[in-house]
């Protein structure tokens, strides 16, 4: 590192200082404008602020370390979540800008009634603003610091610092800004972060050492640029992706549906849901939530898979639990001056990015749906405001407390696939069945604690433990349901005309109300998820294809995604008039 490198460093945090200053006004105006930009995004910044928050210090890192124990289609353990995502852009995007909430965790008072649902809410809003929150923002707090380590060489001991002081930085410019500044400067970190990437996987690839495309494929076993997994009646013990048919399942066919995971939820949730409410209308929010889809899983990991694949070239001693520190190496060996410096502010960016949305997110639902619900209702927006930036500032502290017990990141992801099993299809039908209630909810949440410890004992290990998880999970969501009494009429009559979903699940309620129009073109709905899911994986593998050489299937790959474009694009089209005529 030069000085022209720690310039690059210092004049993207003056940068993303003055971001945050220029909103701070904006921000002050009230909770609506602090949490949600006043509902005003436009899609793209909306999009690129998803996509900048699921990209963490720790993402390439994590691709690395697939990447060196099963090759390319290591990555199917986060790429089965398009099904999910795709759902979410074509069934709830509208909804959730609909709903006319300020976060996820207030939709249980508009949906449910009575006590049950006040728990709910306020459960809900601890439990993920706090106890969720600060673990996801410990493990990517974790990852920075193996960046600082691996590029810097600081001692274990003194990096925490760093990271701290950093992270400190953040929660003072979210504080400050808002979501505004919070998007804004997501935008900026992301095209910065992405840019670094491209150029590292450029340089990489093409040294000496690595000898380009041809060098990779000659060095290394075919295996290693597969696209698919094995599927096998035999547990792989290494090389490539090689799953059992019940591991496939559990992936492809529970995994992406069941599970409760951050930016990945079923029928959306989380800081996607802010977005999505963030959003100027629903079809900026559709168009938001379909770019963070395309750009996640089918753009931005080719630049981390190829430096990936040169790390097992360049590294090949790194032992397996240092493989994802193949990519911080890289950065460290092959990038010259001022680059250096370029890079390792993208990886600030990314953890910036990250850090700050869960932030926010967090601190609205402490606000909005627990202080401001129990225990201080009557209070100005400024108030709410300033109490807002006092408990940003308290999130930081607890966080920074949880991350000195993290040892494992993949343990925490892990762990949090397997606490939230079983509750994704409530999640999912509490739109589409007015039978769900808030009991429902609740006993989906907090089953997969009780059952887990249990199934660690019987050593079920993930992603085995999802089938025993999940089917015990729904047993007992869907018999509390029937149990207990439904949501009150009353309730269920008012979300309906606030949003109507449409559906034969919610005949009971919609044929009381003649008047309102509820959804009904579920097919072309489904078949563009189909089309979406389509258009992802043949983005995905099109570009991978014309990387590694095999231009022609990678112009078919590419021929498909644009048509299904074309198909979707006519299909909203129609949607859109039809709405128009029914209006």
């Amino acid at each position: 590192m030069y000085f022209l490198d720690y310039s690059i460093i210092a004049l993207y945090f003056v940068i993303s200082i003055m971001i945050a200053l220029y909103y701070t006004k904006r921000a002050s105006k009230g909770t609506e404008e602090f949490f949600l930009s006043g509902r005003n995004l436009p899609w793209y910044l909306a999009g690129l602020s998803m996509v900048a928050t699921t990209f963490a210090a720790d993402t390439p890192l994590a691709v690395t370390e697939l990447v060196a124990k099963h090759g390319i289609s290591g990555n199917w353990i986060w790429w089965n979540f398009v099904f999910g995502g795709m759902l979410t852009v074509f069934f709830f995007a509208k909804l959730w800008r609909r709903a006319g909430i300020m976060t996820e965790v207030e939709f249980a008072e508009i949906r449910y009634s009575g006590k049950p649902a006040k728990f709910l809410r306020g459960f809900r809003a601890l439990y993920l603003g706090i106890f969720i929150n600060v673990i996801i923002m410990g493990w990517v707090n974790k990852a920075m610091m193996n960046v600082l380590i691996g590029m810097f060489g600081i001692p274990e001991a003194t990096v925490y610092f760093y990271v701290f002081g950093c992270m400190f930085l953040v929660a003072i410019y979210s504080a400050i800004s808002g979501l505004w500044g919070v998007v804004v400067t997501d935008a900026f970190q992301f095209v910065l972060a992405m840019t670094g990437c491209i150029i590292l996987a450029i340089l990489v690839v093409n040294s000496p050492e690595v000898g380009g495309i041809d060098g990779m494929q000659e060095k290394l076993p075919d295996f290693v640029f597969n696209f698919f997994p094995i599927i096998t009646d035999e547990v792989s013990a290494g090389g490539a992706l090689a799953l059992t048919f019940v591991s496939f399942f559990a992936y492809l066919g529970i995994q992406w549906w069941a599970s409760w995971y951050p930016g990945a939820e079923p029928g959306g949730g989380g800081y996607v849901a802010q977005r999505m409410m963030s959003a100027k209308d629903e079809k900026h929010a559709l168009l938001a939530t379909l770019f963070f889809q395309i750009a996640h899983y089918a753009l931005r990991p080719w630049p981390w898979i190829l430096v990936a694949i040169a790390s097992l070239i360049l590294y090949p001693e790194l032992s397996a639990d240092k493989k994802g520190m193949g990519y911080i190496y890289a950065m460290n060996d092959f990038l010259p001056m001022g680059l250096k410096g370029l890079m390792v502010a993208a990886f600030f960016a990314a953890y910036m990015s990250t850090i700050a949305t869960h932030l926010n997110w967090g601190t609205s639902y402490i606000i909005n749906d627990f202080y401001k619900r129990f225990i201080n209702k009557s209070e100005s927006e400024k108030h709410y405001v300033k109490i807002s930036r006092v408990a940003t500032i308290l999130l930081m502290l607890i966080s920074i407390i949880v991350t000195t017990f993290i040892t494992r990141i993949s343990g925490a992801w892990e762990f949090l696939l397997e606490c939230g099993a079983g509750l994704g299809l409530v999640l999912i039908l509490r739109w589409f069945w007015w039978r769900i209630n808030a009991w429902s909810e609740i006993s989906a949440t907090i089953t997969p604690f009780i059952l887990l410890p249990i199934v660690k004992y019987y050593g079920i290990i993930f992603p085995h433990s999802l089938f025993y998880l999940v089917g015990a999970t729904t047993i007992v969501w869907l018999t509390v349901t029937f149990l207990t009494k439904p949501t009150d009429e009353n309730v269920l009559i008012s979300f309906y005309r606030k949003v109507y979903p449409g559906g034969l699940l919610w005949k009971k309620i919609s044929d009381k109300l003649p008047d309102v129009k509820a959804e009904t073109a579920f097919f072309p709905m489904f078949l563009n998820w189909i089309l979406g899911v389509i258009l992802v994986y043949s983005m995905l593998f099109g570009i991978g294809s014309i990387i590694f050489g095999e231009v022609k299937i990678g112009f078919v790959y590419i021929v498909i995604a644009s048509f299904a474009v074309l198909f979707i694009y006519l299909n909203l089209v129609k949607l859109e008039r039809n709405k128009l005529l029914n209006e």
